[in-house]
């Protein structure tokens, strides 16, 4: 799959909900650097 349309959709997504990156990430018990490389397409797994 490409990265960079996940990481498109996981945005869209997230701003769509009214969530920050720090809120989604508190959520699913991440780092909000984990999203931000979702949603760049920088994370390869």
């Amino acid at each position: 799959m490409d990265q960079k349309k996940i990481g498109k959709f996981i945005a869209s997504r997230r701003k769509e909900n009214g969530f920050t990156q720090s809120q989604l990430a508190e959520q699913l018990g991440i780092t909000d650097k984990a999203i931000s490389k979702w949603e760049t397409g920088v994370s390869h797994s």
